[in-house]
């Protein structure tokens, strides 16, 4: 079985993943910003790391030992139309969903190389690949991630590292009900906001993520992207096949 380390362990996909991993067999190493969330896990090793700290982030990779797998799940998103969203929201989106994911696996990377082997997976969303209005900020750090992820499959993949995107449509994890939402009163795109469930579409739940991501732990040749599950699968697939002329929505709304 696997050592795994997994961030942003204490609610919604990462806790299940932390789960569902530990069910299986796997040693799975927790971490959260605040590690006394963890305390009821049934895990190995609960550790604090927050990715936007990289003296946080290479405390936790010292005390971790061993790390076969890194997966990378810390992120946050926010509501808000581009025009006004405050750009001090977007970097910070960017510093925790995309440079904070490639700062720990910078911190794993070395290990990995000279062994030989090792899996980096990164929860991305079908964000990563398609837009939503008024989750601007949110898709565009992912649509960074999933390039970045790419990009290290090319450069580590002849040192034995293996690199997967997994990428969720709408999670049942109350990650949206946390999101900051930035609208003034009376705000002009309140009636996109109203339909921005209808635009969403039909929700998997975190524990259908997690087996997800462990089935593609354990396969021996996982692809490098992974929709979890078939509302995901469907979406992707549309957006695919659509013209990259004109911008795709999941739906059309008159608003």
């Amino acid at each position: 079985m696997s050592s795994v380390l997994i961030t942003g362990a204490s609610k919604g996909i990462g806790r299940a993943i932390a789960v569902e991993l530990s069910n299986r067999g796997h040693r799975v190493i927790a971490t959260a910003r605040r590690p006394e969330t963890l305390a009821d896990l049934p895990v190995d090793q609960r550790l604090r790391l927050d990715v936007t700290d990289q003296e946080s982030v290479d405390q936790a990779i010292q005390d971790a030992g061993d790390i076969d797998v890194l997966v990378s799940n810390a992120g946050e998103t926010v509501r808000a139309p581009l025009e006004s969203v405050p750009l001090s929201e977007v970097e910070r989106l960017f510093q925790l969903n995309t440079l904070g994911a490639l700062r720990v696996a910078q911190g794993v990377l070395p290990a990995m190389r000279e062994r030989g082997s090792g899996r980096l997976i990164f929860v991305s969303s079908i964000q990563g690949r398609l837009v939503l209005p008024m989750i601007g900020p949110y898709g565009a750090s992912k649509w960074a991630l999933e390039a970045l992820a790419e990009t290290l499959a090319i450069e580590t993949g002849h040192f034995g590292i293996k690199v997967s995107v997994v990428q969720p449509g709408v999670v049942s994890s109350g990650g949206a009900a946390r999101a900051k939402v930035y609208l003034k009163e009376n705000d002009p795109y309140l009636p996109l906001y109203g339909a921005l469930d209808v635009l969403r579409g039909e929700s998997v739940t975190p524990e259908e993520v997690a087996a997800t991501v462990a089935d593609t732990i354990e396969q021996p040749e996982p692809p490098l992207r992974v929709p979890a599950g078939a509302p995901a699968e469907r979406v992707l697939r549309a957006r695919k096949a659509a013209p990259e002329s004109e911008p795709f929505l999941i739906a059309e709304i008159n608003w």
